[in-house]
């Protein structure tokens, strides 16, 4: 019976048809083949994919269990949840949403207030081997002895450090996943992936240059470009600071934290240090190289600097001040060659699962997440 015919839609009310096409691309499916697998018509599924047409609820179904979704994931909103009261561990510091953890301890439901150093893990993280040699070679295979049985795991580069927030959701699959983040700065993401060494490319650029399918190089490789969030970066600084621009750092010999050659939080600096004609010997700390976002703003926090470059959610996760120089889209590069793993696809399911974006939306300072997994642009041919 075939389901797909305009009395099977309605007018579109969202973006769900792009999260369809995203799932269908990541089984290697083409427009005919998911038809006939929902029973459908291909123009229904056009239809949907272009947004010129909602399923009803019997066409989303079919095209859920065809997916192998839940229909939910496809095409229903976000849900809200009942208040419920928690002991915290400490009094929330700051005023506004304040993010926390919720435990059962005995019969007693306990809140651990993320904020500072809690908002994220700065312990050891477990291992899956140890290395036994060097290679042979140069750019040959290591050596590694595991440690335990290899779990699947998905691997996603990147400096956004809202990335940690998708173990949750990807341990939640049917399948379930691990997640392996590794953090660095877009380029390099960029082209780890495109060597086919992580499953998924975490970049930023600024709004206007989203249209150039996503900015930052994807050298030799084709990839679909996926949104996740927007923020913005600047500088963040000390309570009672009133820091204005890089200019006012320099006249008043405020220590500065930078991150590392080659990102695009120093960049950044050095683009807006070439707009006030300044130069690295005008900024105490130019040198300096802290390894991402978080640990930015724990080195002000923690009175090793005054001033520093990193992002709102950052600056706002330890209270610190903030000026932003530009507002940046947060999106991820999938290579094509990937979108068939089951990696892949968990991460297609989860990118648009309300559990990842109820995360973001108490995440201050992240927004735009109604277009989080939605597919933005294609690179390569």
């Amino acid at each position: 019976m075939n389901r797909g015919d305009g009395a099977g839609t309605r007018p579109a009310v969202g973006r769900d048809g792009a999260r369809v096409r995203l799932a269908r691309l990541a089984l290697g499916f083409s427009q005919q083949e998911l038809a006939e697998a929902a029973g459908v018509s291909r123009q229904a599924v056009a239809g949907v994919e272009a947004g010129r047409w909602h399923p009803s609820l019997q066409v989303a179904l079919a095209l859920a269990q065809a997916l192998g979704q839940r229909v939910e994931e496809l095409f229903g909103p976000s849900r809200s949840r009942p208040p419920v009261a928690a002991t915290p561990l400490s009094v929330p510091r700051g005023a506004g949403q304040q993010r926390v953890e919720l435990a059962q301890v005995g019969e007693r439901l306990v809140a651990l207030p993320l904020a500072g150093d809690r908002t994220f893990r700065a312990g050891f993280s477990p291992a899956g081997g140890v290395w036994l040699d060097a290679p042979a070679a140069p750019g040959g295979a290591w050596n590694v002895e595991p440690t335990g049985p290899l779990r699947p795991t998905l691997v996603v580069a990147g400096c956004d450090p809202a990335l940690p927030l998708l173990a949750g959701p990807l341990a939640l699959l049917d399948q379930p996943l691990a997640l392996s983040w590794w953090p660095c700065g877009s380029r390099e993401a960029a082209r780890l992936a495109a060597a086919g060494l992580v499953h998924a490319a975490g970049v930023h650029v600024a709004e206007e240059g989203v249209g150039a399918a996503g900015g930052g190089p994807f050298p030799g490789g084709r990839a679909e470009v996926v949104g996740f969030s927007i923020w913005d970066e600047g500088l963040a600084f000390r309570p009672g600071l009133a820091v204005v621009g890089l200019s006012d750092v320099a006249a008043r010999r405020l220590r500065f934290v930078n991150r590392e050659p080659g990102s695009e939080a120093r960049s950044l600096v050095e683009a807006e240090m070439g707009r006030s004609g300044l130069v690295p010997g005008d900024i105490i700390g130019f040198d300096t190289a802290a390894g991402g976002h978080m640990l930015v703003a724990a080195a002000i926090a923690a009175g090793l600097g005054d001033v520093g470059v990193t992002t709102e959610p950052a600056a706002l996760a330890y209270g610190l001040g903030f000026v932003g120089l530009a507002s940046e889209r947060s999106l991820l590069l999938l290579p094509r060659p990937l979108l068939g793993t089951s990696e892949v696809r968990g991460l297609v399911r989860v990118l648009t699962s309300s559990a990842l974006r109820d995360q973001l939306a108490v995440l201050a300072g992240y927004r735009g997440l109604a277009t989080c997994g939605e597919p933005v642009a294609s690179r390569g041919g």
